[in-house]
C-alpha cells in the first residue's frame, strides 16, 4: 500500500458507507454498513463496484459495549477482530486489534480532552459546528510490545469525515490489512462523536 491512506465517508447517508484510497489514489477498500440489524454487521470490498468482497465484519453481540467485531474473509477464513474496551473507551477511545485468540495491536486517541471539549460545546448552536470541524481527534495503533505502527488523523471537513492514514513503522502485510479494518470499524463506532 501506498502511504498515507486516505478514509472518506458521507456526514448524510443512510447506510454508511466509507471508502479507502491509497496515495495514487487507487481504491483500496470500499465498506458498506449494513442498515436495521440487530447485530453490526460490516461488509468490505475492493471496490465501489462491490463485485469483489474481501471481508466480513460481524460484532459479537448486540450492545458493542465491549463487543468484538470479526474479521471473515470472503472464503470463511477467520482473519481475527477488533475490541472495543469498554470503560476506557467511555474517557478515549481504546480498542483491541486481536489475532489467533491473543492481542496483537492496539488503537488509542492520543488527545481524549478533545472528546470533552467537543461534548461539552458540540451542543451549543454555530460554536459547536466550530469545534467539530476545528477538534480533529488522533488515533495511535501500536504494537502489542507498544512499537508505534500507524497513525490516523481526521482532518477538517464539513459535508464528510476525511481522515489519513501514515505508517510509522514496517509491519506484516497482515497486520497491516487487520489494523485498516480495525482503523475502519473503529470510525465507524466512533462517527457518531464527530
Amino acid at each position: 500500500m501506498q502511504y498515507p491512506l486516505e478514509i472518506r465517508f458521507s456526514l448524510f447517508s443512510i447506510a454508511q458507507q466509507i471508502t479507502v484510497r491509497d496515495a495514487a489514489g487507487n481504491s483500496i477498500l470500499y465498506v458498506k454498513q449494513k442498515l436495521f440489524r440487530f447485530k453490526e454487521k460490516v461488509e468490505v470490498f475492493s471496490d465501489s463496484s462491490m463485485t469483489r468482497k474481501l471481508f466480513e465484519i460481524n460484532a459479537d453481540r448486540i450492545i458493542d459495549f465491549s463487543a468484538n467485531y470479526s474479521f471473515t474473509a470472503a472464503d470463511g477464513t477467520p482473519w481475527g477482530a477488533v475490541r472495543r474496551k469498554g470503560m476506557r473507551s467511555l474517557w478515549s477511545a481504546h480498542y483491541e486489534v486481536i489475532e489467533d485468540g491473543r492481542i496483537d495491536m492496539h488503537i488509542r486517541e492520543e488527545e481524549p480532552w478533545k472528546r470533552f471539549v467537543e461534548g461539552l460545546l458540540g451542543e451549543i448552536p454555530f460554536v459547536g459546528l466550530i469545534f467539530i470541524y476545528l477538534l480533529n481527534p488522533t488515533y495511535l495503533i501500536t504494537m502489542a510490545d507498544g512499537t508505534p505502527a500507524m497513525r490516523a488523523l481526521k482532518k477538517p471537513s464539513i459535508f464528510e469525515r476525511y481522515f489519513v492514514i501514515d505508517k510509522l513503522a514496517e509491519i506484516d502485510e497482515d497486520d497491516e490489512l487487520r489494523a485498516l479494518l480495525s482503523m475502519v470499524m473503529m470510525i465507524l463506532l466512533e462517527k457518531s462523536r464527530g
